[in-house]
């Protein structure tokens, strides 16, 4: 019998990677889920249906109007930063309580789908700083989803939230896609969204990591950057 997984897809390298975790699971079907909520970065939304496609999936893109009630640089006028985040601080790209909305909406599609899963590929070594990434969150919201749900009240049956990658370090991220297959050429990271000549920017936090995880393999990325960093 075959089983239903929702994955959210933002298109980047982390959720890209997910998602084949998720669909080489044995008799298991994805239905990814993108969201546009204002990011200046929306060039994400067609590498996530280019890579929805390569899975031989179909992308369901959910509007959530975030820029109208909450400040972020991933929203606003404000710049993204390229000069690294200090220790303990919540960097400006956070965006408030955006897996928390991101992960509702996906249980909600999972609980009208009659899946079992909802896949996400949360982080909490690269984006240590983001309150959403962390493992304690991840438990919480799982709990609180599932009380909310029809069918666990009925039937005492739980929507389970996997999270493979939120203890690995971006170079295993990578290192496990390739395994995979992941097409990492049509994934997207950058913050700032793509230039005239689809080119990353190679300078915020999101270019910088990953970057520097396929430098650390000896790998080229294979998407183009405006100038990489030696």
């Amino acid at each position: 019998m075959t089983s239903k997984a929702v994955v959210l897809l933002s298109g980047g390298l982390d959720s890209s990677t997910v998602a084949y975790i998720a669909a080489k699971q044995d008799n298991q079907k994805v239905y990814p889920i993108s969201f546009l909520y204002g990011q200046k970065h929306f060039y994400e939304l067609e590498c996530a249906r280019k890579v929805a496609e390569s899975l031989g999936s179909v992308q369901k893109i959910a509007h959530v109007g975030l820029r109208e009630l909450v400040k972020s640089s991933l929203l606003g006028s404000s710049d993204i930063p390229s000069d690294g985040v200090k220790e303990g601080e919540i960097p400006s790209t956070w965006v408030p309580q955006r897996n928390a909305i991101f992960l509702a909406l996906a249980y909600a599609y999972a609980e009208m789908l009659g899946a079992d899963w909802v896949y996400g590929g949360m982080n909490a070594i690269d984006y240590s700083g983001y309150p959403d990434c962390r493992p304690e969150f991840l438990l919480a919201i799982e709990k609180a989803l599932n009380l909310a749900s029809k069918r666990f009240v009925e039937t005492g049956k739980a929507i389970q939230l996997v999270t493979p990658l939120v203890k690995m370090s971006k170079v295993d991220i990578i290192k496990k896609g390739l395994e995979l297959g992941v097409p990492y050429n049509l994934t997207w990271s950058c913050y700032k969204g793509p230039d005239e000549l689809k080119q990353a920017c190679s300078s915020c936090d999101s270019c910088r990591i990953r970057l520097e995880a396929f430098k650390k393999l000896g790998i080229k990325d294979p998407i183009k950057y405006v100038k990489e960093k030696e």
